[in-house]
């Protein structure tokens, strides 16, 4: 059976940092979206789903008025 551990607890330092990089990049992929007015494709349980620019805006405006979880 597959046990699935946080990357981020890596004993391997760069391993560990890649999990923000992947973050950095995703963010910097909706960012080009939302600039060009086009779509990114992401990956939700295995099956690819197509999000709009204007999608990505409005998720970005629900997460920015929803108070952080460890607040």
């Amino acid at each position: 059976m597959f046990d699935p551990k946080d990357i981020r607890n890596s004993k391997d330092p760069d391993l560990a940092g890649s999990y923000a990089a992947i973050h950095r990049a995703a963010k910097s992929a909706e960012d080009l979206a939302i600039k060009t007015n086009t779509a990114i494709i992401v990956a939700v349980d295995g099956k690819p789903v197509r999000i709009t620019a204007a999608e990505l805006i409005k998720m970005r405006e629900l997460k920015s008025t929803v108070p952080p979880e460890d607040a």
